[in-house]
């Protein structure tokens, strides 16, 4: 087998190294320094270097570029206890083949020392990011999070569309920006948008522009999304929600590169590039006919898994002093044991975002510096899946007055079942809609979405209010 220089000053980890890469056929050479190793590589070419982060002296990421110096066909694998974003991109883009965050499993670090042997392709290309900062929002120290740093900082600079999947508040689109910040386009736009947020003609238009008389309303020439990210990066969020007709075209537009904006039937080129977010299982989409099969693999040509946080608890601690640091601007405030625990016990069905809203509310009900359970707000109720059998029950109650009522009627010449309908269930939705926004009719008309006069007609009928 080849030759593998292990650089740590931790004696217990390069021998533990140095005895499985032995048993694997592998020759050793081991460094307690930088320094020391950069002697032993010019003495002895080594094809893998295994290499830590902390060292006395120069730090291993720094000592990259002068190993690369003395043996340019080596792959060098980095070791680190931080295994922070920052050092995950700073270790893939100094050209490093792989890092591992302590503590890891030795069978699995000989396997990446293995592929690093065993590897043809060129090293990643080195990219100035001087200018770049690492969101700091990204944040763990979990094993999960850590392949999630690692695919960002892989994925980054290859131009590719990158699908981003997760549960709500996982942080989809802080991976898509800071996906954004290491790549070449960092310096061009971001541009996220909710396509959900958006029905079907207004979304066309905000995603590809449009010209001025291309319908009513449009009385001046927008520019779309696509357009705005020109050079930079659009993010399309919750992009399962897209209806089938804009899928057409936004598959056209990242294959071809091209913008049609709505009233133009005139294509221009687009320099941008797309990346995806959703909650939703896309396949069972396509499955359903729902979303379409092409724009499904050219979204997913890399994929980013994001785990909930139930499944990553040992971040919680970190996640949650990061937040209250955040929000005490005026005076430094700290979670006490206790509150970091009861945070450490609860499962976050909101993720990150409810985690975030729980701190942010405790730190501003403290009166005290040091936060104590007594402050953290009740427990959310359980996931609502919890709830699907509650919902489900109500509509195989009305499913079941449907099909009395049908086959009571059923037969006759003539019938008001929709209208029975109505009158057993709009005066309820009315009313709680009222009750829900104190009587104001002007907001609950905009809650039903309907407008002012159809409402008051409505309560007129129901309930013979006519008053404003």
């Amino acid at each position: 087998m080849g030759q593998v220089l292990i650089v740590d000053d931790e004696p217990t980890i390069a021998w533990a190294f140095q005895t499985a890469l032995k048993e694997e056929g592998f020759s050793t050479d081991i460094a307690s320094s930088a320094e020391d190793g950069f002697k032993r590589a010019g003495q002895r070419t080594p094809d893998v270097i295994v290499l830590d982060v902390r060292l006395p002296g120069i730090d291993g990421l720094k000592a990259v570029e002068h190993f690369k110096e003395i043996a340019p066909r080596a792959h060098i694998v980095i070791i680190t206890a931080f295994g922070s974003f920052d050092v995950a991109v700073r270790a893939v883009e100094s050209g490093a083949f792989d890092y591992l965050p302590k503590p890891f499993d030795l069978d699995q670090a000989i396997l990446v020392v293995k592929r690093a042997f065993e590897a043809s392709r060129p090293p990643v290309r080195v990219v100035e990011t001087n200018d770049m900062p690492p969101p700091e929002t990204l944040i763990g120290r979990s094993h999960v999070m850590q392949q999630v740093f690692k695919q960002i900082a892989l994925v980054a600079d290859s131009d590719v569309p990158v699908l981003i999947v997760g549960e709500s508040g996982t942080g989809k689109e802080l991976v898509a920006e800071a996906i954004h910040r290491c790549s070449q386009r960092r310096h061009r736009p971001f541009v996220p948008v909710c396509v959900a947020a958006y029905n079907e003609t207004v979304l066309e238009s905000e995603l590809f522009g449009h010209s001025k008389g291309a319908f009513t309303g449009a009385d001046r020439d927008r520019t779309g999304v696509l357009d705005l990210a020109e050079g930079g990066t659009v993010l399309l969020d919750e992009v399962g929600d897209i209806p089938l007709p804009q899928q057409v075209k936004l598959l056209r537009a990242i294959e071809r590169r091209e913008v049609t904006p709505v009233g133009t039937g005139m294509p221009h080129t687009s320099d941008f590039r797309v990346v995806a977010a959703t909650n939703r299982p896309l396949l069972d989409l396509v499955t359903k006919g729902e979303f379409r099969e092409d724009l499904y693999f050219r979204l997913r040509v890399f994929q980013i898994e994001l785990p909930p946080l139930r499944e990553r608890k040992e971040d919680i601690p970190l996640l949650a002093e990061y937040f209250v640091r955040r929000i005490s601007t005026t005076r430094a405030k700290t979670l006490s044991p206790e509150a970091i625990a009861e945070l450490s016990r609860r499962e976050w069905y909101g993720n990150v975002r409810e985690l975030r809203n729980a701190v942010e509310h405790a730190a501003i009900v403290s009166r005290t510096d040091v936060i104590g359970v007594e402050s953290l707000p009740p427990p959310l109720p359980p996931h609502r899946e919890a709830l699907v059998p509650v919902v489900t029950d109500w509509r195989d109650g009305f499913r079941s007055w449907c099909r009395d009522r049908a086959t009571e009627l059923v037969g006759l010449e003539s019938a008001e079942l929709y209208d029975t309908y109505l009158a057993e269930t709009e005066p309820v939705l009315l009313e709680e809609s009222l009750e829900q926004c104190g009587g104001n009719r002007a907001a609950t008309a905009r809650m039903l979405g309907i407008h002012r006069a159809t409402l008051r007609e409505k309560l007129k009928r129901y309930h013979g209010q006519d008053e404003e």
